[in-house]
């Protein structure tokens, strides 16, 4: 197996882990996946070739492999389950439910611009009580089936 292609496999895996726990909704995108994968292992190996030390290459290719990844709506709505849910099922259902909330709760975000940093601004505050109200609605409404 070639370096880039261990490379690539490597930045393909980091990725899909990120994707799956914390952006469900771009998981399955395999174009997305390739490409950036790609573009992080080229990334990594240019910067390799122009005497870059390991630490700044892998740097390099994580700003390309995670560039924004870093605020992710999935992770807010669990955050929310947990914290403010949690005491109405068992702590094995509560990713499950986070993940039916998620689409419930995906319109909530388009009132905010939706930035890497996000989560340290004032504005979280407001997203993370609207998002709260949104799930008691429905929770509310339909129970916790």
């Amino acid at each position: 197996m070639s370096t880039q292609q261990k490379d690539l496999s490597y930045f393909r895996l980091r990725l899909q882990e990120l994707l799956n726990s914390s952006f469900p909704e771009k998981a399955h995108d395999q174009k997305f996946i390739d490409q950036r994968s790609s573009w992080a292992a080229n990334a990594y190996e240019v910067a390799f070739r122009w005497g870059n030390v390991v630490e700044q290459c892998n740097e390099i290719a994580n700003y390309i492999l995670f560039e924004n990844l870093h605020f992710s709506k999935f992770d807010t709505v669990f955050q929310v389950v947990c914290n403010e849910f949690d005491t109405l099922m068992a702590d094995e259902e509560l990713r499950p439910f986070a993940l039916k909330m998620f689409t419930v709760c995906e319109p909530v975000f388009s009132n905010y611009k939706l930035t890497d940093d996000f989560a340290y601004t004032y504005e979280f505050d407001a997203l993370y009580t609207e998002v709260t109200g949104t799930i008691a609605i429905w929770i509310e409404k339909n129970g916790l089936q």
